[in-house]
């Protein structure tokens, strides 16, 4: 069953962990006039991500669905959501929409721009398209501005089971995995790209103070100073040497 945690006011992490990847994976629910659902799952957890759902608010009744870019636990379930939801749309990059969405959902997605604002009622945010960061073409982010929270997909990913938030250092925790990942199967799964210090220092102007990363906890504290150690960890592990 999944974990519901209420992160901030009408923030909820909606987590459902998966022994054999020893990870969780974490959905965001933002209860607004017009709810929106950050991450879908794979279809294995859909029964418990979307039982999730249904203790926060009914699941008929969402508006939006959000994702990072296309991948299984971003939006595997995507079109099980647009069914449950009949007024629901897919929200991403315009790369997003016409190179992976349009052809594959069945309704098609809204694109947004990059720094692109929208409201879902309370709730305030703003679209980064951020190409291979963390990876895939498609890549971007969302930043809420009223509560300065990143949903940051990948970055910050974190291993085991862990609290749902945390003041304490994630970046560690960060380089940990990604050394691990650099070592077996997984590896370059996240590329270190000529705009990736670009991306790591727009977001940390941003000033975020809460973070929340797909796996692992989200961090509750100086987000600028956990992005610009994420930076020298992304670096020091994957640019590659001249």
């Amino acid at each position: 069953m999944a974990q519901i945690d209420e992160i901030a006011e009408n923030i909820f992490r909606i987590s459902t962990f998966v022994e054999p990847f020893n990870l969780s994976f974490n959905q965001f629910l933002i209860k607004d006039v017009e709810p929106l659902l950050y991450h879908t799952g794979m279809k294995a957890i859909l029964p418990s991500t979307l039982e999730g759902v249904k203790q926060v608010m009914d699941p008929k009744e969402l508006k939006w669905i959000g994702f990072s870019h296309f991948e299984p636990d971003e939006c595997g379930t995507l079109n099980e959501w647009l069914k449950i939801a009949p007024n629901a749309q897919a929200i991403c990059s315009f790369v997003g929409a016409n190179v992976y969405i349009n052809d594959w959902a069945i309704r098609p997605a809204k694109v947004l721009n990059h720094e692109e604002e929208f409201s879902t009622g309370e709730f305030n945010f703003k679209f980064f398209h951020t190409p291979h960061f963390p990876h895939n073409w498609d890549a971007s982010h969302l930043f809420e501005k009223n509560t300065n929270t990143l949903f940051c997909s990948d970055l910050f990913h974190q291993e085991g089971k862990v609290p749902a938030l945390t003041e304490s250092d994630i970046t560690e925790e960060f380089k940990k995995t990604l050394t691990t990942y650099q070592q077996g199967p997984f590896a370059n799964y996240m590329p270190y790209t000529e705009n990736t210090q670009r991306y790591v220092e727009m977001f940390a102007a941003l000033k975020p103070n809460l973070l929340c990363p797909m796996h692992g906890s989200s961090y509750k504290g100086d987000g600028a100073i956990a992005l610009l150690k994420l930076g020298n960890i992304l670096k020091a592990t994957l640019q590659v040497q001249k």
